[in-house]
């Protein structure tokens, strides 16, 4: 395969062509706007509607499940990125729907399908996982994203549609409601208190920067060679959850502390949020050593991750103006303690 450039303004001859994203969450509308500002139309599709303006920014929402609507959907497009993701306790009746109308959409609409997947089809890794790894699911969730890859790669095999894979480990960076990184997250270090984790906080875990995510899945969009093929996104070498923090703590002049959630809390916490109910059966994954490789995609398109200080300052600089931080480490006394 021939080695591509990272994908920049001025380089993409195909500028201006229609690309629709699905799904509004933590990737697709940071997808949406990337693409926008390199020049191209795009189309955001969301079960629930948005509002979204700007010059070439288009809004529709519908059930992407019904294929008329998944047809209207993505009509005209050269690129369909598929970015959706139930909330966890949903996925058994909406996760293969919502792709199979992903993958109607893009057939009929004769355009190319990226799609955003996670690693759990992996199961308990021994060694750090690439392309190639053995689909072996531990997990409820893990044996759908193993059925949700195979549907996938098994319409690019039939020659029903386009599909190019892109795999991310957990998410860091700013405004992450859906993460470790999350609201909760911050406002316990910011008061002081100490953050929560699952699984062992000192195992080497692999994070996957979200405006990396971005990058690449736009990278993947515009590179025809990459059809019917699996990357995983570019990622910062693994390091243990509580070195993240206390490194995203430096940055913010706070003295942040992780402490780890008991299997008996998290059962505790699931009587009352279907989603955390869900999280338990994916402990395992901070329970080990749980590393990506991405030299594939570093090897084929040239570029790396963002430098995990770059990240880190990036995400710190959010939370500062997020929660009223001076660059002390300290609350503006006019926004009060969160």
């Amino acid at each position: 395969m021939q080695h591509c450039k990272p994908y920049s303004a001025g380089m993409d001859t195909r500028q201006d062509k229609l690309h629709i994203v699905l799904g509004a969450g933590q990737v697709g509308l940071r997808l949406a706007h990337a693409l926008r500002a390199q020049g191209h139309t795009v189309r955001v599709v969301s079960r629930t509607p948005r509002a979204l303006t700007g010059p070439r920014l288009q809004h529709l929402a519908g059930d992407i499940t019904d294929p008329g609507f998944a047809a209207r959907a993505t009509d005209g497009a050269e690129v369909v990125y598929d970015c959706m993701n139930p909330p966890y306790h949903r996925w058994p009746e909406l996760l293969l729907p919502i792709a199979r109308g992903a993958l109607h959409g893009a057939r009929t609409a004769g355009a190319r399908l990226v799609a955003l997947d996670s690693l759990y089809m992996y199961g308990a890794p021994s060694a750090p996982m690439t392309e190639h790894t053995p689909l072996n699911p531990c997990s409820k969730k893990g044996a759908l994203r193993a059925e949700l890859s195979e549907l996938r790669l098994s319409a690019h095999q039939r020659g029903d549609v386009r599909v190019t894979i892109g795999r991310a480990s957990d998410f860091f960076g700013a405004d992450l409601p859906n993460s470790l990184w999350n609201e909760r997250f911050f406002q316990r270090i910011v008061a002081g208190k100490a953050a929560e984790c699952v699984g062992d906080p000192d195992a080497p875990h692999s994070y996957t920067y979200v405006e990396d995510v971005v990058r690449a899945l736009a990278t993947l969009g515009t590179s025809a060679e990459a059809d019917g093929q699996v990357f995983h996104l570019p990622t910062s070498p693994a390091e243990s959850t509580r070195a993240l923090t206390e490194r995203l703590g430096r940055a913010l002049g706070i003295d942040a502390k992780l402490k780890r959630l008991s299997r008996f809390t998290l059962s505790v916490i699931g009587l009352f949020s279907p989603i955390m109910r869900e999280v338990a059966e994916m402990t395992y994954q901070w329970e080990a050593p749980f590393v990506i490789d991405d030299s594939r995609f570093r090897q084929v398109f040239g570029y790396g991750p963002t430098p995990i200080d770059q990240a880190v300052a990036a995400t710190a600089a959010w939370a500062q103006a997020r929660y009223g931080l001076t660059t002390a480490g300290t609350l503006r006394a006019a926004n009060g303690n969160p």
